[in-house]
């Protein structure tokens, strides 16, 4: 569990843990905005050694803190174990003292969108240094596409227009570039491949639809998937200057 500034007896989670993914709601199919919570949030609450009722925030900067967004993340959650609430940012603050908010969570899971928008906007009011302490404390640090990207040195992104582009300004945490929706998105895998191959990202490593990966630390232990028949990988350069893909297997979640 994490922090506690209201008081109550947390046991933290072993090491700092981040779940970068890209993957998190399913569609109930009565609407774009009906959703269902995936087996990466059971996931999160388990490795923050949350209680029967895990406390989880949203951040949805990376979509302006669109109420459309923040309506449908709260349906998501109405009626499950989870005890949700979000973070706002615009206009203002929806809470008086964010450092605490997110300290008293178990679980942050920051939704996709513009990464290039999403940090910017952090950095703006603090955020880095607030959501790095909640890492160190025990928080499990979560997201989805730009969500995922955020907590790395950077990736591919359509933050800038339809055509992807690189972004090299992540938070740098974990110290990897990070490519997501790697098989839904043509563009994706070609300019990864080149990324890595030019040297403007380190080893990176990406996911399909429906994959995430578990940092504990800044050491990746794992893959995780809510569906069959997709992958995670790891894009590196060879010292001839080739790029390698190697598939890992990830965890089928239940």
């Amino acid at each position: 569990m994490g922090g506690s500034p209201d008081g109550r007896t947390t046991v933290p989670a072993s090491e700092p843990t981040i779940l970068a993914t890209s993957m998190g709601f399913f569609s109930r199919h009565r609407g774009p905005y009906d959703l269902r919570p995936g087996p990466i949030f059971d996931l999160g609450a388990e490795l923050a050694q949350a209680g029967p009722e895990p406390r989880i925030c949203y951040l949805g900067q990376a979509v302006g803190d669109q109420p459309t967004n923040l309506t449908a993340i709260h349906g998501a959650f109405a009626g499950t174990r989870f005890r949700l609430s979000h973070l706002a940012l615009f206009p203002m603050p929806n809470v008086d003292d964010i450092r605490a908010h997110l300290l008293a969570q178990d679980m942050i899971w920051v939704g996709g969108g513009s990464v290039a928008n999403l940090v910017a906007v952090w950095r703006v009011h603090g955020l880095p240094e607030i959501l790095h302490e909640c890492w160190q404390a025990g928080v499990v640090l979560g997201g989805v596409s730009a969500g995922s990207i955020c907590w790395h040195l950077g990736g591919a992104t359509d933050s800038y227009g339809p055509d992807l582009r690189p972004f090299t300004d992540g938070l740098g945490w974990l110290p990897y570039g990070n490519g997501v929706h790697y098989d839904s998105e043509a563009q994706r895998r070609p300019l990864i491949h080149r990324l890595v191959g030019d040297g403007t990202l380190p080893v990176t490593h990406c996911t399909d639809d429906g994959v995430g990966l578990v940092y504990r630390g800044d050491k990746l232990v794992e893959a995780v998937a809510d569906r069959d028949g997709v992958s995670a990988y790891e894009v590196s350069r060879a010292e001839d200057g080739t790029v390698r893909e190697t598939v890992i297997t990830p965890r089928r979640l239940g």
